[in-house]
């Protein structure tokens, strides 16, 4: 009896300090973040650090500049990086081989170094405006502290990430299943269509979802490349916290830029679960 007890309690056990570490970690800053975003300096309940940002005009100005730079550098990352997973899954040439061995190069370069190279290129005295000088052209591309630079940017980490997850996914995906496609008379759109998007559309809401999160709370890009404002969530956050010192403030920011990451993990979270159901046969 002693050990049908031990063997019940054995994987509660196992599991206990992966669990301690997550409620210390995690859970607890969270539920403290909460609580502090309805208090006063003084610890007095209150509305307004929410209602701040639902009635300032800078923080919507900074609402809006986030959600508009998050759904086209989502946009852009997934679509881009789509074509070229495709690319290098069904062409077999020396030029495919090469990108396949670097199209993961920027995962492995520190990221502020690779926001300066960037400024670098496309600063209006970067690499675009000498070569256009070579020519005879004062061509600047005004790329830089506007939300072109922060796209840019940010297009030039997200892409092999996303990138990487669909690569991983077509690979997945049976050559014979479209060789049989073709002698069925289908075309490339049908493959594609029929095939390709209902194996691989799981891992592309995935790196959507990474990418948007991921957006939202950005903070280096935005801050080197970005305009004082509007500014990224991230940046605004920042000022409340270490230049302001309103840490009730920050906290409610905090937690509605939490809120907005919770509409892609939903998003996830019922992809999966359609899933699961498609596979269990209900």
């Amino acid at each position: 009896m002693t050990s049908t007890k031990q063997k019940q309690w054995l994987p509660y056990l196992m599991v206990l300090p992966a669990m301690t570490i997550m409620a210390v970690v995690v859970v607890l800053p969270i539920c403290s973040t909460v609580v502090r975003s309805f208090r006063t300096a003084d610890g007095q309940f209150t509305w307004d650090n929410y209602l701040y940002f639902f009635t300032s005009a800078e923080a919507w100005q900074s609402l809006r500049f986030t959600i508009i730079e998050a759904v086209i550098v989502t946009a852009l990352s997934v679509v881009l990086s789509f074509l070229l997973a495709l690319y290098l899954r069904f062409v077999k040439s020396p030029v495919s081989r090469l990108l396949g061995r670097m199209y993961l190069l920027p995962r492995f370069i520190p990221g502020v170094a690779a926001v300066y190279a960037v400024m670098n290129v496309i600063k209006n005295s970067g690499t675009i405006n000498r070569i256009a000088m070579a020519f005879g052209v004062d061509f600047k591309p005004n790329l830089l502290y506007d939300m072109k630079g922060i796209v840019l940017s940010n297009l030039w980490f997200s892409i092999p990430f996303s990138a990487m997850m669909m690569s991983a996914a077509l690979s997945n995906v049976n050559d014979s299943y479209i060789e049989s496609a073709r002698d069925a008379g289908c075309g490339s759109l049908a493959i594609l269509r029929r095939i390709i998007l209902p194996l691989t559309y799981k891992d592309i809401i995935v790196s959507a979802t990474f990418i948007l999160m991921g957006q939202v709370g950005a903070f280096t890009i935005p801050y080197l490349t970005g305009p004082n404002n509007p500014k990224m969530l991230g940046i605004l956050l920042y000022q409340q916290a270490g230049t302001y010192m309103d840490y009730e403030r920050a906290a409610a920011l905090s937690v509605l830029m939490f809120l907005l990451c919770l509409g892609g993990a939903i998003v996830y979270i019922r992809s999966n679960m359609k899933e699961e159901v498609w596979e269990s046969g209900r």
